[in-house]
């Protein structure tokens, strides 16, 4: 699962981004990863209709959710991480890639019951993801060096409290040693 590495949140031109370009190429090499091994990939974008009702009181919460309007450049994946025929992306208003879609159905329907977490913003949409991956029963991954936060004492806070209860936090390095590990065969995860 690659959450949210959209313009909006990677360029920090946008008021919704920040500067992810560490945790945007590490998770290229983990997409290159599960490229090469034929493994599912799912992406998410947070994308709203004109008028904001899908928004619901989320504006409210926070108005800057203005800029991922439907046909927006900032809605779009990060260029460094364009999806490939095959790969899923799933549009969601709130945090988690599971409120609100058929995520779960689409997993287990791939025999998937691991889930590895990359992207942004650890206090957020990751934190929700994690935790609703737990709560759907799939064994949940959050690679450390491919996620970030705007704040790094938030970052920091919440991987530790994810590691605690929800989720196994490990550096990419030793996912990246796991998965190269695997013998799959074509088409089977």
């Amino acid at each position: 699962m690659i959450i949210d590495f959209i313009k909006g949140f990677t360029d920090p031109i946008c008021p919704l981004g920040a500067n992810f370009d560490s945790q945007v190429i590490t998770t290229g090499r983990l997409l290159s990863i599960f490229r090469n091994k034929n493994l599912p990939v799912h992406f998410t974008t947070t994308v709203y209709d004109e008028a904001m009702i899908s928004a619901g009181v989320f504006i409210k919460k926070v108005p800057s959710l203005k800029f991922l309007r439907q046909g927006s450049e900032w809605v779009e994946i990060d260029e460094r991480l364009t999806p490939v025929v095959g790969e899923v992306i799933w549009q969601k208003q709130y945090a988690s890639a599971f409120f609100g879609t058929s995520l779960s159905s689409a997993l287990l329907a791939q025999s998937v019951d691991t889930v590895v977490i990359a992207g942004c913003t650890t206090s957020g949409c990751i934190r929700a993801t994690a935790v609703d991956s737990c709560q759907h029963g799939f064994r949940t991954i959050v690679v450390r060096q491919c996620v970030g936060d705007r704040l790094e004492s938030a970052h920091e806070a919440n991987l530790f409290d994810l590691d605690a209860k929800y989720a196994d936090v490990v550096n990419a390095e030793e996912v990246f040693k796991y998965l190269d590990s695997l013998s799959l065969d074509v088409g089977n995860c």
